[in-house]
């Protein structure tokens, strides 16, 4: 952020800076996408969340939900001027901004929550999880009202100029709720979200992942990331040729907390281990050293120049 004179929190909520800040993790730091929004907060308050905008080095973060009780989930469609509402409209202005100045040959990745975190955001953690057993037809109806959202989202968003859309929903995850509630609710949506999205699409999910791989890699999903807590070998082996393997460097452990020589070795081994696309294994935390993500893209240059691949 200081680099490119850009920072938080006005990045998340200027179409301008957004782009700049984009940008600058290809130009600066060589990464080879540019990956944008910040957050994941502008589903939510177009949907009717309070929210904190966050600081320099704190993302913004949701502070209330509008459906408190089964009661107040009622007529579930997507609001018309949905695509034109504040933050919607700043996400999608960058994504022309970005696809002006950027190089041709550089992917544009835009993120924005998946179905299982937009309803989580709607309802609260406890009703989620409650609502799973006591009214799980209320969580479906929330669930396929969230996929609306990001087909029409999504879809906007590949119109505007963005390459690939990135889809976190660690909410849809074991580490929230059993592997027979994803099959049962989440997984026909994935389907759906993947045949009514024009674009390739990336499924990202937090924590241990490794017991609902299998179904996320046949719902339709270009990509899957995976965080450090799964196994690179075990996942490789889960996804097959189904979808390509995206992660899993350590944010925080390694990333953030250790010097560039033990980064290398960290990403050499992703690659080694079977990842197709080596990145983080969640988004970068605000004080990541430059000299770290430096030498996080060196190391893939270095491994495949050491296998005689280059």
């Amino acid at each position: 952020m200081q680099a490119s004179g850009t920072q938080w929190p006005e990045a998340h909520f200027n179409s301008e800076k957004m782009a700049t800040l984009a940008i600058a993790g290809h130009e600066i730091a060589g990464l080879e996408g540019i990956r944008y929004p910040f957050d994941g907060t502008a589903i939510a308050q177009t949907l009717g969340c309070t929210m904190g905008e966050g600081t320099y080095d704190t993302q913004p973060s949701i502070h209330d939900f509008p459906f408190e009780t089964i009661e107040d989930v009622k007529d579930l469609t997507v609001p018309e001027n949905f695509l034109e509402s504040e933050r919607i409209k700043t996400i999608l202005d960058a994504t022309e901004i970005i696809k002006k100045r950027a190089d041709e040959d550089i992917p544009i990745i835009a993120g924005h929550l998946g179905p299982a975190a937009i309803t989580l955001s709607l309802v609260g953690v406890r009703n989620y999880l409650m609502w799973f057993i006591s009214h799980p037809d209320t969580i479906k109806e929330l669930i396929t009202f969230s996929t609306d959202i990001c087909i029409e989202y999504s879809n906007a968003l590949l119109e505007r100029g963005a390459d690939v859309v990135c889809i976190p929903d660690s909410e849809a995850g074991p580490e929230l709720i059993p592997p027979e509630f994803f099959e049962t609710m989440i997984f026909p949506e994935y389907k759906r979200l993947n045949r009514e999205i024009k674009g390739k699409t990336i499924a990202h999910i937090c924590g241990d992942s490794a017991d609902i791989l299998e179904k996320v890699a046949i719902s339709g999903f270009d990509g899957i990331s995976i965080e450090e807590k799964v196994d690179v070998q075990y996942a490789k082996s889960a996804i097959g040729d189904k979808a390509c393997l995206i992660g899993n460097v350590s944010p925080v452990h390694t990333l953030l907390g250790m010097k560039p020589e033990k980064v290398k070795e960290e990403a050499k081994q992703c690659i080694e281990d079977g990842v197709d696309i080596l990145a983080p294994g969640c988004g970068l935390a605000p004080h990541t050293s430059l000299n770290n993500l430096k030498a996080f893209v060196a190391a893939r240059d270095e491994y495949y120049l050491e296998k005689g691949l280059l």
